[in-house]
């Protein structure tokens, strides 16, 4: 047992752990509601232009975030447009997914995997720093 919980990679499970709490502060807060809000007044509510602000939205903060949490935070927002009259939200599930996704993939803390990575290879004498390999 003593072998296993020395093998866990604590550093990355509480960073998810801060993470979550942080996007349910946020939930709680009426922040996302608001977010949601500002978003529809900024496109007009055109579901094109909503896709493409989350698009490009969900890209670029999921480079500098873990698109895990970031992603969690957008499912409600999104849920929350569609209350406020935004008719069909297929679209912005797709812009979604495509842009964390990919937008994940910008740095080490934007996916689950990078980080376990590089954990991994630290642990093993490679260490990966972010101001030596940037974005």
């Amino acid at each position: 047992m003593e072998e296993a919980l020395a093998k866990v990679e604590w550093t990355t499970i509480f960073f998810f752990v801060g993470l979550f709490v942080l996007v349910s502060g946020l939930i709680e807060t009426g922040v996302i509601a608001k977010l949601a809000e500002q978003a529809i007044e900024l496109t007009g509510g055109d579901l094109f232009a909503s896709s493409m602000l989350i698009l490009w939205l969900s890209a670029i903060a999921s480079a500098f975030l873990d698109n895990i949490p970031f992603v969690a935070t957008m499912i409600p927002m999104i849920q929350e447009m569609g209350n406020m009259g935004v008719n069909n939200l297929e679209p912005l599930w797709w812009s979604l997914a495509l842009g964390a996704c990919l937008g994940g993939n910008g740095s080490r803390i934007g996916a689950s995997a990078n980080l376990i990575v590089a954990g991994m290879s630290g642990k093993e004498g490679y260490p990966i720093s972010f101001s030596q390999d940037g974005l």
